[in-house]
């Protein structure tokens, strides 16, 4: 008996017309969804969110390092101005790249926008629930668990659209399998960031200047 299943998929894919998936039978539909969504989600990290988020950890530690050193610069009264143009330039760029995530307020908004990706393109979630949030040094990040049931094409569709949001959104542990009525079941968790407002900062400070001090 499973010789042959396995003759059989392995027919499913030998008969496979390339310009026309939808007509593929439902192995290789489940298997190319997983392919595309892992190249989507690895090239949207690698390329664009990781590195949004080292350039956002960089400018900050930059950024303190300059206002220690224009401070320095300040006591013995030399380069004065020079400083502060370093200084304000890397306000800016550390503003801009700030801007990519949303405040604690803006995060409702944000949220709204990922599950209106889905419903957009006729998807039903099945799942939707929002986990721990980690603080780290100057953001937090939230996890959301999802379960989605949709097409094969709607489903890498609402993928694509995710990662095109303003805000920084990543997708994680992604699985699919086949669902009910033909339609594919998506599980993954859909990790949201935002920065911390001046108070979160402060705690966050006191509570690893304490950790040092035990």
């Amino acid at each position: 008996m499973k010789d042959i299943r396995l003759d059989r998929i392995i027919s499913d894919f030998r008969q496979l017309d390339p310009n026309d998936p939808g007509v593929w039978p439902l192995a290789p539909k489940v298997l190319a969804l997983v392919l595309i969504l892992a190249a989507v989600i690895a090239a949207g990290w690698w390329f664009d969110w990781k590195g949004k988020l080292e350039q956002l950890e960089q400018a900050q530690q930059e950024e303190v390092k300059l206002k220690d050193e224009w401070l320095g610069k300040k006591r013995q009264a030399v380069n004065l101005d020079e400083y502060r143009k370093q200084l304000a330039e890397m306000d800016r760029q550390f503003g801009a790249l700030l801007k990519q995530l949303p405040n604690k307020s803006e995060m409702e908004t944000l949220l709204i926008d990922i599950n209106q990706a889905g419903r957009g393109r006729g998807l039903q979630f099945e799942l939707w629930k929002p986990g721990q949030e980690a603080i780290k040094d100057f953001y937090a990040e939230l996890p959301i668990a999802l379960a989605i049931t949709g097409s094969y094409h709607d489903l890498g569709q609402f993928v694509s659209d995710v990662a095109k949001l303003p805000r920084i959104v990543t997708l994680r542990d992604l699985n699919v399998a086949p669902g009910k009525d033909g339609q594919l079941k998506m599980d993954a968790f859909a990790v949201t960031y935002r920065y911390l407002d001046d108070e979160e900062v402060a705690k966050q400070k006191r509570s690893k200047a304490g950790e040092k001090k035990n």
